[in-house]
């Protein structure tokens, strides 16, 4: 089945550390992308309507220009164009920032706009102040509401790094690839073995953020 190449030297080692630098890239660029996230969702609510052109420009970049291109518009574009000497690493967690931010902020965007009206009305008759309306009454709601969806975007960010290998990272898929050709011919049946284990790696770094977002939803809904 294949499986057999990662018990050779110090193969599954090596995959384990590709998977280590697949989430510190990715863990680095979501921390980034929930605290501008949040303050940029927040900016796009207000009645401004250049504010809303620029992040209404920026959101729909992003999501238009995939995520490949843009590796290669930041990684090989602004080292010559700037004459920058732009490590991969950074590439990728600016790329993925940026990406993350986006649907971050347009996420936190629906989240406050979605609260009803009424709702800080009512704060304001029972003699609330605007910072007590907003602990008390519209942010515990907003967070309720972002929790699953962010959930979906953390997870999509950490598969979504298999694309770093493009620039010549070695994250965990090119680790797999590098087994596969090393084995080529004493196991042809590698690529099952290895990238079955990449799969439940993945599979393994994924569930417990998943099940930790349903115990909140769950711990919240009481």
């Amino acid at each position: 089945m294949g499986f057999e190449v990662l018990l050779k030297g110090n193969n599954m080692l090596r995959l384990l550390l590709g998977v280590w630098t697949a989430l510190r890239i990715s863990l680095v660029s979501v921390l980034i992308s929930i605290v501008l996230g949040i303050l940029i969702g927040s900016i796009m609510t207000l009645k401004n309507p250049v504010i809303k052109v620029i992040t209404r420009g920026y959101l729909e970049f992003i999501r238009i220009m995939p995520q490949m291109v843009l590796l290669f518009i930041v990684y090989f574009g602004a080292t010559k164009a700037l004459g920058l000497n732009l490590p991969a690493e950074a590439a990728s967690i600016i790329v993925f920032s940026l990406w993350g931010t986006a649907e971050m902020a347009d996420l936190v965007r629906g989240a406050l706009t979605g609260i009803p009206k009424i709702q800080y009305e009512s704060s304001a008759a029972l003699g609330l102040t605007t910072t007590q309306t907003y602990t008390y009454v519209i942010i515990p709601q907003v967070i309720r509401r972002l929790i699953p969806l962010s959930i979906n975007l953390i997870t999509r960010m950490i598969k979504t790094t298999s694309l770093i290998m493009m620039i010549g990272i070695v994250e965990v898929l090119k680790v797999g690839q590098q087994i596969i050709e090393a084995n080529r011919k004493s196991s042809p049946n590698a690529a099952f073995g290895v990238y079955a284990t990449v799969f439940l790696l993945y599979f393994a770094v994924c569930r417990p953020i998943s099940l930790l977002s349903k115990r909140l939803e769950k711990k919240w809904e009481n």
